[in-house]
């Protein structure tokens, strides 16, 4: 094994004199260069590390209010958003506020008819049945005009949110958003459920009539949902998030939730060792499917049903819906190469593809905007969409020297919004410059220097092929949940022999690689390799792989879970 970083100085190889030079390695490289840091990192502890929720700025405010609520019996409204993260942080306040014996109700708007935010129309409705307080989950903070609104039709508000807040809050009752000035809680990256967890705490140790009556400890059971959303809205996994995504995990496993349950089945997930990647690209798509196909309303159900034949059908309503987003993006495709199509028969394709259409569904557009990007090589901007006025999109930069975020900054006042990293992003659009999109676009590149992106530059070591251990991955496993600002530790393996290439999937999309030892192996072993939806995530180059071929790989390890002996393979990220 080699590594391919500069040693660590004296001193951090010092303190982390416990573990061996590539754990040590890898610890140093997530920003853990002192013992007490790696003993924290490598044991979260639910007791020592979950901070106290009343350290959040407003937070005693916001849960003495909701107690005198939950004691009143006034009726109160949880507006929580449509994704994966708003809708599993309205199940559990769903889950605290009944098990509270409160007056509630939840509310979360559609994708397609309300779009995101709280909205002025659902304030109306709520407080014609009564509701006097609203809270938010995932959304609220910039939306200042409509918490005005709701004070006027006598509702109060408790805003909680973890986006960046605008010039102004909203007026609402209390703000609670690690985000805001003068916040002084120790950890700021957490997502919305986990803030809808936090306030369900907090109002647990305010106390109220009947708290008595709920188990000490019993809000650990909620953290199945925040550990869901956590892993899931790709907020950093590091500080308090990997405490509250590991534990997640734990109750996930063993969670009685009977639509989680039934949700894996559908999934072909096995909830008894659900990780952190099952979540992320088997359950998260499933329960964002709801809102980009249909009604959210189904995916929030679905978690808080107590009927089996109703969690049964709803679990297979969510498959459904999944593979209707699935064709739905290959509708779009098929569009977006027949526009493509026509730009050629006019002359040469442009720089940056670019072109939308009021009809796509912005949620369906990353995943296509990957593989066109792919496919012609060169960055590729979808937009669509989204409630009655916006536009919004998703980019891909493609296996060129696009940085899409410098792009985007190239292109000046064309966008509304934009955000993302150097391979991915998204957008939104003024509608009365739309049509200057690609125009713009192409004039941005042209005057940004080149960006070299080289995925095996950041690899973490290279090792040979039979050092692709249990023992090795073992050693791994001890960093995870891994995810944003964790990621999974990647080695490359140089001069492997390709002995078998078999794709298989409906459409044969996925490929499976046999690999034979290098020779530095002293081996005869050989280990297996893999990539899901190969052409999209590799590129098109792929298709030329034959047995025989001798290359080098990037790869990360993982246990192969449908073979009864759970053998090491490659999960394939590259292939020079």
């Amino acid at each position: 094994m080699f590594p391919l970083h500069d040693l660590l100085d004296d001193e951090t190889r010092s303190a982390l004199a416990e573990h061996d030079d590539l754990m040590a390695g890898l610890l140093a490289r997530r920003g853990v260069t002192t013992k007490a840091a790696a003993d924290v990192f490598l044991d979260p502890s639910y007791e020592e590390h979950i901070h106290d929720p009343m350290q959040i700025k407003n937070m005693p405010k916001a849960a003495r209010r909701v107690a005198d609520a939950i004691n009143a019996g006034e009726k109160i409204a949880v507006w929580s958003d449509y994704d994966c993260d708003g809708i599993p942080g309205g199940v559990i306040l769903h889950d605290f506020l009944k098990k509270a014996g409160a007056n509630f109700v939840n509310y979360i708007p559609h994708r397609h008819n309300e779009g995101y935010g709280v909205n002025e129309m659902g304030l109306e409705k709520l407080a014609s049945e009564g509701v006097k307080l609203v809270i938010t989950v995932d959304s609220g903070i910039t939306d200042v005009e409509a918490v005005a609104k709701a004070n006027e039709l006598g509702m109060e508000v408790i805003v909680t949110d973890h986006h960046l807040p605008g010039p102004v809050l909203p007026p609402a009752f209390a703000v609670i958003d690690p985000k805001q000035d003068g916040e002084t809680y120790p950890f700021r990256e957490l997502c919305g459920a986990a803030l809808a967890w936090k306030l369900s705490c907090a109002v647990l140790a305010h106390g109220f009539t009947g708290r008595e009556l709920i188990p000490v400890g019993w809000e650990k059971w909620l953290l199945d949902m925040a550990g869901l959303a956590t892993i899931a809205d790709m907020v950093p996994l590091t500080g308090e998030n990997r405490v509250i995504a590991k534990y997640g995990l734990f109750v996930m496993r063993k969670s009685p939730r009977l639509g989680f349950g039934r949700l894996c089945k559908a999934a072909r997930v096995e909830q008894r060792s659900i990780a952190e990647d099952d979540v992320a690209f088997m359950i998260a798509p499933r329960v964002n499917a709801a809102s980009r196909m249909g009604d959210p309303r189904d995916a929030f159900t679905l978690f808080t049903t107590t009927d089996e034949v109703e969690a049964d059908l709803l679990a297979k309503k969510l498959e459904a819906a999944n593979r209707s987003r699935r064709a739905a993006a290959g509708a779009i495709t098929k569009a977006v190469h027949e526009r493509i199509a026509e730009k050629k028969l006019q002359g040469e394709l442009p720089a940056v593809i670019a072109m939308g259409d009021p009809d796509w569904r912005p949620g369906l557009l990353g995943l296509v905007a990957s593989g066109i990007a792919d496919e012609y090589d060169r960055p590729v901007f979808l937009w669509g969409r989204e409630g009655s006025n916006v536009l919004k999109g998703s980019c891909r930069g493609g296996p060129g020297n696009v940085h899409v975020v410098e792009l985007m900054t190239a292109g000046g006042d064309i966008f509304a919004e934009f955000g993302g990293h150097a391979a991915a992003g998204g957008f939104s659009l003024h509608a009365e410059t739309v049509h200057l999109l690609e125009e713009r676009l192409c004039e941005a590149l042209a005057s940004l220097p080149a960006f070299t992106h080289d995925p095996f530059a950041n690899a973490d070591a290279h090792i040979h092929t039979h050092e692709a251990t249990p023992t090795l991955l073992g050693k791994l496993e001890r960093l995870a949940p891994f995810g944003m600002g964790n990621p999974k530790p990647t080695f490359v393996f140089r001069d492997v022999t390709i002995h078998e290439v078999s794709w298989f999937g409906k459409s044969n999309e996925h490929l499976r690689l046999r690999l034979k030892p290098s020779p530095e192996d002293f081996s005869e072993r050989n280990i297996e390799g893999i990539a899901f939806y190969a052409k999209r995530e590799l590129g098109s180059d792929i298709m030329k792989l034959e047995a025989g071929n001798v290359t080098s790989i990037l790869a990360s390890l993982e246990r192969d879970m449908f073979t009864r002996s759970r053998p090491v393979r490659l999960r394939l990220i590259d292939i020079a």
